[in-house]
């Protein structure tokens, strides 16, 4: 498949690109500046489109056969940026699919989102943007799967996690970009993944071997 990377610039899309570029799938990448398009080429890209979340970016769907939404303000560049970006950039980003006719739809969220009332109040509205951008999604007839990992960490892939619809308390339980990058990649041929959302963390089995369970 060839597959719209939007988001591709940050420190989990470039890691997607990278890992589409070992798979069998092609990676487009979608990124804001021209001065961005070497770099993800030289990374892997196959292809790489100038588009902003912000603005109309339809055009970014042309040709594509699957979307992993990875992009995101991380909650600290405040409500402003959440809401064009985690919340109404996801939005269109899946009407855009729709419309396009590209029904594969991988979306990378946040442990918590499903219920965003218990979390804290300084990350409250980041929590809202992704809960809210998620059930848009859920409402579609989009082959979708939401990854929510626990805090992201810059440590060496482990390659080991554990799932969970919902994790009670999630403690320490961070994962490795580079693990989420693997799995967003992983789940796009596992048909069992479709119309599925789930919590991951750092675990102790195999990616593969939990990711047959969802």
């Amino acid at each position: 498949m060839n597959v719209l990377v939007i988001g591709a610039n940050g420190q989990v899309g470039r890691k997607i690109v990278k890992e589409l570029a070992d798979s069998n799938h092609k990676a487009t990448a979608m990124v804001r500046k021209e001065e961005q398009v070497d770099k993800l080429k030289e990374i892997g890209a196959d292809n790489v489109v100038l588009a902003n979340l912000e603005e109309d970016f339809s055009s970014a769907f042309d040709d594509v056969d699957a979307v992993i939404f990875a992009a995101g303000s991380g909650g600290s560049t405040g409500a402003d940026k959440t809401m064009t970006v985690d919340l109404y950039g996801s939005i269109k980003a899946v009407d855009y699919a729709m419309d396009k006719g590209v029904k594969r739809f991988v979306q990378l969220s946040s442990v918590g989102s499903a219920n965003p009332d218990e979390q804290e109040d300084k990350i409250k509205h980041y929590m809202v943007a992704k809960g809210v951008a998620d059930r848009h999604l859920q409402q579609t007839d989009l082959d979708y799967t939401i990854v929510r990992p626990g805090p992201l960490s810059n440590d060496e892939a482990k390659g080991e996690i554990k799932i969970s619809h919902e994790f009670p308390d999630i403690g320490d339980g961070s994962i490795p970009r580079a693990d989420v990058a693997h799995i967003l990649v992983d789940v796009l041929d596992r048909n069992n993944t479709y119309r599925k959302a789930f919590e991951v963390i750092e675990g102790e089995k195999e990616v593969g071997e939990v990711l047959e369970t969802v």
